[in-house]
């Protein structure tokens, strides 16, 4: 049977974008991005490259109308544009109902609360001076409701005496947790309900920066817990009814006890080692879901690992990939460049997926290439 592939506008034009933009190629589904940046990681590559901003009203409708489908690469877009487009009948995935109640900490963190999906304690809050109400609540982390990303918008509360580093604007204080691990499980749903999985990756986080440092897939815990990880995040794209990709990232207590941290509706920094480590990658995953296909496979070819490139402290100009060809001369060793021109300290700049027998051989590369590769200017 023969059925038309769509012509996707997507929000973003970044370093997700381009990696969907690399499985859209195969596939030959033309998308087409707006982003702010003229020199956008995309900008070269897109079917049609719109600049414009992803959060203004007039730039997203004007931008979404000539599209059958319109997605995101960053949740941080105009909503009443893409619910307008949806009212004129436009597919829009995830569903701008979804993305409202993603944005905002405060309504994700309720909604896990009010469907029964497990997740650390909180209180919601309207000012730093909240904070001084809730002292037996301490430790704790502050959330900003809405605009964090990247470690970003998140600061720890001890006790009192750091209520000064809280956020003056409505976030939610989440109670610090004992947790053995920090676990992702990318999941996705197409328009006809099928629903898959990824096997759940184990990541590292960088000590001052919040960002991931390096993940491993699959992740070192039992068959139960990946079962129960799996369930997890499977039931919140179900009961969300949400068409795409959704990583759910995860704590790992030490009694085995699963919390939800925070949701994503889009690919992912968990799932980049998809791309080389299983058969399906969660970009082509995302792909299949919007544009109304068969779900693919997630089995792992192996196990996997994912080593972030970041921009070296003290650099700030155009990028210079020092090491990398040092690197490319390991075997499964597999960097992916995100074509940024500017590098500055701590800048995603790329990725490194490693392909290996066993986690120790994964570690042992990455370790090499960690300190091959450097990003200076």
């Amino acid at each position: 049977m023969y059925k038309a592939l769509p012509s996707i506008g997507l929000l973003g034009g970044g370093q997700l974008g381009r990696m969907l933009l690399q499985a859209a190629i195969d596939l030959d589904i033309k998308v087409s991005c707006l982003d702010p940046d003229s020199e956008a990681p995309c900008h070269e590559l897109a079917h049609i490259f719109k600049q414009g901003s992803f959060q203004d009203y007039d730039a997203v409708y004007q931008f979404g109308r000539h599209f059958d489908v319109i997605s995101i690469e960053i949740e941080h877009v105009n909503i009443e544009a893409l619910e307008q487009l949806e009212r004129e009948g436009k597919q829009v995935f995830p569903q701008p109902h979804i993305l409202r109640m993603i944005q905002d900490k405060r309504l994700q963190k309720q909604f896990f609360q009010d469907n029964d999906f497990p997740t650390a304690p909180f209180v919601l809050t309207e000012n730093q001076a909240d904070i001084a109400q809730h002292a037996d609540f301490l430790p704790a982390f502050h959330k900003l409701g809405k605009g964090g990303y990247d470690g970003k918008g998140v600061q720890r509360i001890t006790s009192l005496a750091d209520q000064s580093k809280g956020f003056n604007a409505p976030g939610l204080l989440e109670k610090a947790v004992d947790f053995e691990k920090e676990l992702a499980v990318i999941v996705a749903r197409n328009e006809q309900g099928q629903i898959s999985a990824f096997p759940a990756v184990e990541m590292v986080f960088h000590p001052e920066h919040n960002l991931v440092d390096f993940l491993f897939s699959p992740a070192s815990i039992s068959a139960e817990i990946e079962a129960k990880a799996e369930k997890i995040a499977v039931e919140l794209i179900d009961k969300m009814g949400l068409v795409g990709v959704l990583a759910v990232e995860m704590f790992l207590t030490p009694e085995g006890e699963i919390l939800i941290n925070e949701v994503a509706p889009r690919p992912h920094n968990s799932g980049h080692q998809t791309i080389r480590g299983n058969e399906t990658s969660q970009y082509e995953q995302h792909l299949r879901a919007i544009a109304g296909l068969p779900l693919g496979s997630t089995k792992a070819k192996g196990v996997s690992g994912m080593l972030n490139l970041l921009g070296e402290d003290g650099f700030s100009g155009v990028a210079k990939y020092e090491g990398l060809h040092e690197a490319l001369d390991i075997s499964g060793v597999y960097p992916f460049l995100y074509g940024k021109k500017m590098t500055k300290p701590f800048r995603k700049m790329g990725h490194v997926t490693i392909l290996g027998s066993t986690k120790e051989e994964i570690i042992e590369k990455s370790e090499r290439v960690k300190n091959l590769i450097r990003v200076i200017s």
